[in-house]
């Protein structure tokens, strides 16, 4: 009777949780900013809001230039969020002030930037956890690489969710940008 007891608290738990993920958007969260303070999702509604996972020793991470660019000719429409990991072959181990340095540096960043986070795994930041989930069936599964993007748009709602090899300035990703 006790396992029984038990394991209707748990699969209560876990749908009451369920149901409560299921009415989140991204304006349900903030993360601390790269250098100073909070990136809080709720000062970019009525913008579409790409978010991408980024690193500093990648093969994509040229992709920091057309992330500044697209930024800088729709920042009135779209603002660009990375979140540097180290999840995928170690291509980010920097602390935040040498990652912040290092993207002014080489590529001019302007764009908001979150503290280092994990994208994957058992120390999954909720942000992720939420992106890849189920409720959002076409966008679920785990991330495969540095500089996946991820398209919310104007009312929180994730809409495209775009590899690695997409590039910021693909005419898919301005598309949807656009619409």
């Amino acid at each position: 009777m006790q396992k029984l007891i038990i394991i209707l608290v748990l699969f209560f738990t876990i749908e009451l949780s369920a149901q409560n993920n299921n009415d989140m958007n991204i304006y349900d969260f903030s993360v601390p900013a790269l250098e100073d303070g909070t990136i809080n999702f709720q000062d970019y509604k009525d913008k579409k809001i790409l978010i991408v996972n980024t690193a500093s020793e990648c093969g994509y991470t040229p992709q920091y230039k057309q992330l500044e660019e697209l930024y800088k000719e729709m920042g009135d429409k779209v603002v660009v969020i990375g979140f540097p990991a180290n999840n995928f072959g170690r291509q980010e181990p920097g602390s935040n002030e040498q990652i912040a340095a290092f993207c002014e540096r080489n590529y001019g960043v302007t764009f908001p930037m979150a503290a280092k986070v994990s994208v994957k795994g058992e120390d999954q930041h909720e942000l992720f956890a939420w992106l890849t989930s189920a409720e959002n069936p076409d966008f679920k599964g785990d991330i495969n690489w540095n500089f996946e993007k991820f398209l919310i748009d104007e009312n929180g709602e994730l809409i495209h969710r775009f590899r690695s090899g997409a590039s910021p300035m693909d005419e898919a990703i301005l598309s949807a940008l656009e619409d």
